[in-house]
């Protein structure tokens, strides 16, 4: 895998008052602090609230229809925060110098943990739930994109850009680790409440040793007046044309659709259609975030020659094929097969989806992965309410299924648009 090209933002490399760059200089800590990252802003801040939808739906803290809302809250937020993201470079260069990536993902895990432990206090009505929703949303995605392209510059400049990988394991991580405390707790009649509070305490104790190690510009220093490491070996590539661009953001944000139904509902459409007293119910949704580790790692096998369009293609179908497994055999079986599925290229799509965004536009890299995060936020944004419209007003009470057919419909179109993308713009040797 070559290394990416940096942005002209990323030239400054050192902190001003030291010749030394700060933070880890080692590529496995910087890996590992890149995954607990992610378990923090994606596994917790985000679909933690997969698990705990069951709960607080039987403590009668809120309906199904105020749920999908407060999904489509932190679905708004983080297009806020990808909006957010593709502007600073563009709009504000001297702030991004400022808020650069590894500032931007410590702001975005310290606010995660914020909103998560206030979704607890007794202070906090559920009036006020929708903003920190929306707040922890705005923390997923600017924590993504910091991390993202602090990691990924980082690991390329000590030449490992291959363990860039791992840090798109975090995800899989927290939604592993919150399922099965959430799974717990069901078992132990806890209420939504005491689980919050749970996962904002883990959210802190993942912190705590990653803290020091995210420091400093993802760009390392020039080594005594040589060229940077970082473009030394390759230069940078020219961008791909305006129609290759847009297909790959129109096709990458479908992907947000193609997943969100499952992400969001995968639990309560799971006791909607097996016995009420099967104890799988809770335990599909930690077993799309083990399937999501495993891929993430299996993605480290992917050569660096390989055309990522390829690998997303397939990453769609089997998405696609987990979804569509559900609907076909509605069994316990059935869901565990398709959690596994589904889990499989669940970051999968993102690490490959961004480092394609680098390779078409390597010049502005930052800013067009936060323009195709846009498009994906988008696509998540469609989900909850879509599938909420559907309860409603489908035919024999099949507004789930209606809402997982879309969504797998989505994602078989999105890898038919990577297919015209390879036809069309074949990569070179």
């Amino acid at each position: 895998m070559k290394a990416i090209p940096l942005n002209p933002s990323e030239s400054a490399t050192v902190d001003p008052a030291s010749s030394q760059p700060s933070g880890s200089m080692k590529p496995w800590p910087i890996a590992f602090a890149g995954m607990a990252c992610l378990a923090i802003a994606m596994g917790i801040g985000r679909f933690a609230f997969t698990p705990l939808l069951p709960m607080m739906l039987h403590d009668g803290t809120l309906t199904l229809a105020e749920g999908s809302w407060l999904a489509t809250a932190n679905y708004l937020g983080y297009l806020a925060g990808a909006l957010f993201g593709m502007a600073l470079p563009w709009l504000a260069p001297r702030a991004y110098a400022v808020l650069h990536p590894a500032v931007l993902a410590k702001l975005g895990i310290a606010f995660t943990v914020i909103f998560t432990v206030a979704m607890a206090l007794p202070v906090v009505s559920p009036a006020l739930w929708t903003a920190l929703r929306f707040g922890a949303g705005v923390c997923s995605a600017i924590t993504l994109l910091g991390i993202a392209s602090w990691c990924m510059v980082r690991l390329a400049a000590l030449g490992r850009p291959e363990l860039a990988a791992l840090i798109f394991a975090g995800p899989g991580l927290g939604i592993l680790l919150t399922g099965v405390i959430a799974s717990g707790m069901v078992a132990l009649h806890w209420q939504a409440t005491s689980g919050w509070l749970l996962f904002a305490v883990l959210a802190l104790l993942l912190c705590i040793p990653i803290w020091p190690q995210i420091a400093g510009r993802a760009a390392l220093p020039k080594p005594d007046g040589a060229a940077s490491t970082t473009t030394q070996t390759t230069p940078a590539e020219p961008a791909a044309p305006v129609p290759a661009r847009i297909l790959h953001a129109l096709a990458y944000g479908l992907s947000g659709l193609g997943y969100i139904v499952s992400a969001t509902f995968l639990p309560v459409i799971a006791r909607t259609v097996l016995p009420g007293n099967s104890i799988w119910a809770d335990l599909f949704w930690p077993i799309a975030g083990l399937g999501a580790v495993v891929g993430t790692i299996l993605s480290t096998r992917a050569k660096g020659r390989w055309d990522r369009r390829w690998l997303l293609i397939a990453a769609y179908l089997v998405q696609a094929s987990g979804i569509a497994l559900g609907l076909l055999l509605p069994t316990t079986l059935g869901f565990a097969l398709g959690s596994v599925l589904l889990g499989l290229p669940f970051t999968v799509i993102t690490f490959f989806g961004l480092q394609e965004a680098r390779r078409l536009w390597p010049t502005s890299a930052d800013s067009f992965v936060a323009l195709v995060s846009v498009l994906y936020g988008i696509g998540q944004i469609a989900g909850p309410p879509l599938v909420n419209w559907l309860l409603h007003h489908a035919e024999n009470g099949k507004g789930f299924e209606n809402g997982l057919a879309l969504a797998a419909m989505s994602l078989v179109l999105g890898a038919a648009m990577y297919a015209i993308s390879i036809w069309r713009w074949p990569q070179k040797a």
